[in-house]
């Protein structure tokens, strides 16, 4: 399963939502910041326990007894931005592939255990790593615990197995991107609005390197990056924190560590002038997408560049945060609407570079230029006049009802925590951030919006609608039922 950003504002959430997301999607470069070196007073205070095994791998734990459940996660810090050219994809198809065996569990029997155990499980590649998961009675935590570190040391399958599962993965690129005209726009635009960051890159791959992928391709990469000093176990809900320390000491702690490929710094030259692209496809809509450079967020310090990731999320709430928020009271309403639908993305943290994202289809007979025009002049007009105080205490109040909502979900939480420590920020981010936004004022919303939205940073995407044919309806719309659909 790919995980990463929705461009379809006809699926978008509301920002403090796409928060949540964001946060669970995104890791820094290289080895764990100084801010990941946690305050443990804190992480107790948040009921988070940490450790690292001998060989290097994070074991967290946050007990919950709500419910006799718990989620296994275990967390790669490799994904598509490690890949070079040639090999797009790679760390995406080897998710597929473990999946498909160990010396002792054949070739689909991973799932079909994790079912006989009452659970469910699955995985997700992104652009910064690779995670997989299992949802269990609680008191079946070790049988899934032994199954997961058996294909995570001994991930073995035949060539002929690869051979079937590559053309599973280019199907799914057939189907969710280049069936699907705003997928297919918003890869366009990444390889326009990188030069030179992998970001430019997709995470199912180009369809060429697909086609010349090879199955000791895959085992490459594994045998590269699936380290127990590259990964972390987290474990959520009602267990004792002592037993899967334990627990995971006797199935991951004989694991070797290895020496991992270095990783190189690619920073991405910086931007002087409008990029645009613009991509003619059969569509029932046109479509218009407007992306700013912005810088992401690394830490609670005080660093500008921080204090300015934090005002930005707010910013993007303000535009998107709620029903009748101001793109959609601006755009979408009244007498002089020009869009149907309108939204805000602001990508928070991720191991590259971030972007700030305004998204919106236009009604029947508006030019894209009026309505790229109309969005650029919602942050011009926060920019000159600021924002009241009545806006930020409404959209305050409405992450810290989110942030305490997403409590209940035990896979929420252990998502959360898995990324956190795979870009290097603390744990407990999630309860941080509560405070930190709180201190976030008009002014400094009002100065991200005059800082990071000028036309030298921006890149533009156009979707230019072409007449559908059936048998393009047809597959679109049974693109349409893929989209969120996992392995």
């Amino acid at each position: 399963m790919i995980q990463g950003k929705n461009t379809s504002v006809q699926c978008a959430r509301k920002a403090w939502v796409i928060l949540g997301l964001v946060l669970g999607l995104a890791g820094m470069l290289g080895q764990p910041s100084k801010a990941q070196k946690l305050d443990v007073p804190s992480l107790k205070a948040h009921g988070i326990h940490v450790s690292t095994l001998d060989n290097g791998l994070t074991v967290v734990v946050k007990p919950d007894s709500k419910a006799p459940t718990a989620v296994h996660m275990l967390w790669v810090k490799v994904g598509s931005m490690d890949e070079v050219d040639g090999y797009t994809g790679i760390a995406h198809i080897l998710e597929h592939m473990m999946f498909k065996g160990t010396p002792s569990v054949p070739a689909g029997e991973f799932s079909k255990k994790v079912a006989a155990l009452g659970g469910r499980e699955n995985a997700f590649t992104d652009k910064d790593f690779t995670g997989y998961f299992q949802q269990i009675p609680a008191s079946q935590l070790e049988s899934v615990m032994k199954l997961e570190a058996d294909r995570f040391a001994n991930n073995a399958w035949a060539d002929e197995e690869f051979i079937k599962e590559l053309e599973v993965v280019k199907e799914e690129r057939r189907m969710r991107t280049d069936d699907a005209p705003r997928a297919k726009l918003y890869e366009q635009l990444e390889a326009t609005q990188w030069l030179a960051n992998p970001y430019r890159r997709p995470v199912i791959g180009w369809m060429e390197d697909l086609h010349a992928m090879t199955p000791n391709d895959a085992r490459d990469f594994y045998r590269a990056w699936y380290a127990p000093n590259n990964a972390v176990l987290v474990v959520v809900g009602d267990v004792d924190v002592q037993k899967v320390h334990a627990l995971a000491k006797t199935y991951y702690g004989h694991l070797p560590t290895k020496v991992l490929p270095v990783r190189k710094p690619r920073t991405e030259p910086e931007q002087h002038g409008v990029r645009r692209v613009s991509l003619k496809a059969p569509a029932e809509q046109a479509y218009v997408l407007l992306s700013w450079h912005a810088p992401g967020f690394k830490g609670f310090d005080e660093q500008q560049s921080n204090k300015d990731a934090l005002a930005l999320t707010v910013l993007s709430a303000l535009l998107d945060g709620y029903d009748g928020a101001r793109l959609d009271r601006e755009l979408t309403q009244g007498p002089l609407a020009l869009a149907q639908e309108a939204s805000a993305y602001y990508d928070f943290a991720g191991r590259g570079p971030q972007t700030f994202m305004l998204e919106a289809v236009p009604k029947a007979g508006v030019p894209l230029s009026k309505l790229e025009e109309r969005l650029k002049a919602q942050i011009q007009k926060i920019a000159r006049e600021g924002v009241r105080d009545a806006e930020l205490k409404r959209v305050k109040a409405q992450y810290v009802a989110q942030a305490v909502y997403k409590r209940d979900s035990f896979f929420n939480q252990a998502q959360e925590m898995g990324a956190f420590w795979a870009r290097g920020l603390p744990l407990d981010t999630n309860d941080l951030l509560i405070q930190a936004l709180a201190q976030v004022d008009s002014k400094q919303v009002q100065d991200v919006a005059r800082k990071y939205f000028s036309d030298d940073t921006l890149s533009v995407a156009y979707l230019l609608p072409e007449p559908i044919d059936a048998a393009t309806q047809k597959r679109q719309e049974q693109a349409k039922r893929m989209a969120g659909v996992g392995r």
